[in-house]
């Protein structure tokens, strides 16, 4: 029981990298959408403003 105090140091640091991760991970992917729809955005405007362009 004595030696059981150095893997729940591992453990607390494994959970604390592991978890971490996971929520970088997560922010990088919200950031991707947003990014994508921003530029949907500004392609279906783009869209639009050629259409206008060419029935005049």
């Amino acid at each position: 029981m004595k030696n059981i105090r150095p893997y729940l140091m591992f453990v607390f640091v494994l959970l604390a990298t592991t978890l971490s991760s996971c929520e970088l991970v997560g922010d990088i992917f919200e950031a991707g959408m947003w990014t994508a729809v921003i530029i949907i955005v500004l392609i279906v405007l783009l869209i639009g403003w050629l259409f206008r362009k060419l029935r005049r």
